[in-house]
């Protein structure tokens, strides 16, 4: 076993968080990620309630009386918890409190006090380095590093940072300033290799994305998993395109990594003629979405598609880059020592 930081006070087997992907990362998939011995996020993502309600419900029931209850949370996308936080305020008040509640995109200090009183912690996610000094002043017990190659939103592309960089980075500041705040790294990691690069960055974690969701328990339809699986890396891009046809009124400061399909493509370089006028354009998708064509249907997945071969059970996956984390930890000393 690897044992970190994240390991220790989080009550965990691997150093590994499931991200809480917005109507993917559902019930079954927190409470396998949880059962496996990682941490497991519901996607609670726009704050709707009923979707919020009932993942939350499927993963208390899969959960009951199991010690590993103890390791799930529920993310949510903090500007949308402005308009409506409803479904923060209902899961914070469920018999399974979520042990953690992920914040993204957004001020997290209004609701940090929310979270603290009904016992959870906070994990806030940022995308550059000015947001961290915020995040520890609402005292976040985890900050999670992101970079542009992860899927879905995450900083614009012309300011996304990189992973490789931002992480030590971030690792950096929090020493000088918030030794005691732990530090996960997210984005294009989808194998024990990016978990051991991680580890030797200066993380104590990683959170993942894009490899759980193309598991046994994710909530994508499985010809979207399929088409991933056989997608390299190239095949995706950040953009707006898919917020102006999904009708998301994003902030400008971030987009949505996707797959490149037929119809992203149409209106790639052309996205401020889609958002003047979209309604053809929301017409195909929305036509595309019915009928389950991912030509014109969005996949969200990030770079880290290109490492994605398979669709087992969410446990399976989690064992693998484990065991292969630590084998290439274990193995690096014969780089020096030959």
């Amino acid at each position: 076993m690897i044992h970190t930081r994240l390991t220790e006070r989080f009550g965990l087997e691997m150093p590994i968080m499931l991200a809480p992907m917005a109507l993917a990362g559902g019930g079954e998939l927190a409470a396998a990620c949880a059962a496996a011995g990682a941490f497991g996020l519901v996607g609670g993502g726009y704050g709707e309630l009923d979707w919020t309600r009932r993942e939350w419900e499927v993963a208390a029931r899969r959960l009951a009386n199991k010690a590993a209850a103890q390791r799930v949370g529920c993310g949510f996308i903090t500007w949308k918890l402005d308009q409506d936080a409803s479904a923060l305020d209902w899961v914070l008040d469920q018999p399974l409190l979520p042990k953690a509640v992920f914040l993204s995109f957004g001020d997290p200090r209004p609701y940090a006090e929310r979270i603290r009183a009904a016992g959870a912690r906070l994990i806030c996610q940022v995308q550059f380095l000015e947001q961290v000094p915020q995040a520890v002043e609402a005292g976040a017990e985890i900050i999670v590093a992101q970079g542009g190659a992860a899927g879905g939103h995450g900083a614009a592309a012309a300011t996304a940072r990189s992973t490789m960089v931002f992480v030590p980075e971030t690792a950096d500041w929090l020493a000088a300033h918030a030794p005691d705040v732990l530090l996960l790294g997210a984005g294009g990691i989808a194998d024990g290799r990016g978990l051991a690069a991680l580890l030797m960055l200066g993380a104590d974690g990683v959170l993942l994305g894009s490899r759980l969701w193309a598991t046994c328990e994710g909530l994508a339809p499985p010809a979207a998993k399929e088409l991933a699986a056989r997608t390299t890396g190239d095949g995706t891009a950040r953009s707006p395109i898919f917020d102006v046809l999904r009708r998301k009124d994003w902030p400008a400061e971030y987009d949505f990594r996707a797959m490149r399909n037929a119809l992203y493509r149409e209106w790639e370089g052309r996205e401020a003629e889609l958002r003047a006028d979209p309604d053809s354009a929301r017409a195909a998708f929305d036509a595309a979405v019915a009928a389950g064509d991912f030509t014109g249907a969005n996949v969200t997945v990030g770079e880290a598609t290109g490492l994605i071969r398979d669709i087992p059970a969410a446990g399976e996956v989690l064992r693998r880059i484990a065991d292969e984390a630590e084998a290439r930890l274990g193995g690096a000393g014969a780089l020096i020592n030959p």
